[in-house]
């Protein structure tokens, strides 16, 4: 008796250990994809980038984290996923770190897509690890609180850095943020429980049984067209936010407080949209969300600046709530032993829409403007409503 609640104590405090530092490395790589987003305007008339320009730039690390982020799983059952995970988050570290000590805008890309190549790892492989510390229902609660750490790294480390701006050029502040994913490696070695391995994902084993239940595979495609076009919209509003406020007259210090005002709000609809989801459901709530969102974007555009701040918090709820339910909904669609596959797969998805969104929105912003861009974002997330009508039947089963 007494040895069966010294491993149950123990097992909690590996749950507990294996929640915290997949939360804290999901912080620190959100932060670092959306710090770029602060960046760019500094970027843009120092390396006389057009808006198709920046697109590119901002695609060079999303996009890079979406291509290997399948890859990120194969090596990760070869050399284990703790392993992957450090030596990706230190990648990623290193890329901010050439970032700051780039003389130009060639090593600039270099440094991009080291970044992008690291943070690949952090979304499949912290969340299968979330997934196979906790098991059963309590795994989609530690799921949406390891969801939620990665706003608040969405919040700090753009703010960190507008902070830092204040007093130091852009590139001893990129600096200073890269060495904290050294830091952040070190501590996923030194600090994630050894959890057994409960789960088998190899792509044949997981390709075989997707195509042998039909409705299961049908739901996920679903799933994942939804999170395509919800990513798109929120990169693509998120890549030109920042030009828009500049037009307003926002300085850089400015930008960032209003983007840390947009993840605030988000954290507080990822959470909200758990909760909200949980009670009206997940088709519910993506009609709620996806509408609010093509509402307040087209409120934004014609605000004076000081009346956008106030409005981008509510625009953040809704902009980023509808990912909770989506993430959330991947392990009731996906058998147990096909999870880590299976958000490696969604996590490619949805981070390749949101890459390949700010290049095409980059050149329609160059041919019509900022403003006409972003009327045009707003009108994407009606585009989700119908997937999610046919999707309702296969999250009822």
């Amino acid at each position: 008796m007494a040895t069966h609640v010294l491993e149950s104590s123990q097992d909690t405090r590996d749950e507990r250990r294996a929640l915290a530092v997949a939360g804290g490395a999901h912080l620190l790589h959100d932060g670092y994809t959306d710090l770029i987003y602060l960046l760019l305007p500094i970027w843009q008339p120092e390396f006389s980038l057009s808006f198709a320009a920046v697109g590119v730039l901002r695609a060079l690390y999303t996009g890079t984290m979406a291509a290997f982020q399948v890859p990120a799983t194969l090596l990760a059952d070869r050399l284990g996923t703790v392993s992957v995970l450090a030596a990706g988050t230190a990648l990623a570290g290193a890329g901010y770190l050439l970032a700051g000590l780039s003389p130009g805008l060639p090593v600039l890309v270099l440094a991009l897509i080291l970044g992008g190549i690291g943070s690949s790892t952090q979304h499949p492989l912290a969340s299968a690890l979330v997934a196979q510390a906790f098991a059963g229902p309590r795994s989609l609660r530690a799921l949406g609180t390891y969801n939620f750490t990665g706003d608040l790294g969405k919040m700090t480390v753009p703010l960190a850095a507008s902070l830092l701006l204040l007093l130091l050029p852009w590139r001893p502040t990129v600096a200073i943020i890269g060495a904290l994913g050294i830091a952040g490696a070190a501590a996923i070695l030194l600090l994630m429980p050894r959890l057994g391995q409960t789960n088998t994902s190899g792509p044949a084993a997981g390709a075989a049984e997707l195509s042998a239940d039909p409705p299961q595979k049908f739901g996920f495609a679903l799933l994942l067209a939804i999170g395509l076009l919800d990513s798109a919209t929120r990169m693509a509003f998120l890549t030109y936010l920042p030009f828009l406020l500049t037009h307003k007259g926002a300085s850089v210090a400015t930008v960032g407080i209003a983007l840390t005002l947009v993840f605030a709000g988000g954290a507080a609809g990822k959470l909200a949209c758990a909760f909200i989801g949980a009670r009206i459901g997940v088709v519910a709530t993506v009609f709620l969300t996806e509408g609010l969102t093509t509402a307040l974007i087209l409120a934004l555009l014609p605000l004076r600046l000081e009346l956008c701040l106030v409005l981008l918090p509510v625009l953040g709820l809704a902009l980023n709530g509808t990912s909770s339910v989506l993430y959330g909904s991947v392990p009731v669609l996906v058998r147990a032993e096909q999870r880590a596959r299976a958000f490696g797969i969604f996590y490619t998805g949805v981070i390749g829409a949101g890459a390949a969104a700010p290049v095409l929105f980059g050149l329609v912003g160059d041919a019509l403007g900022v403003t006409m861009t972003l009327a045009i974002v707003a009108l994407m997330p009606l585009f989700t409503l119908v997937p999610a009508l046919v999707l309702r039947p296969s999250l009822a089963r």
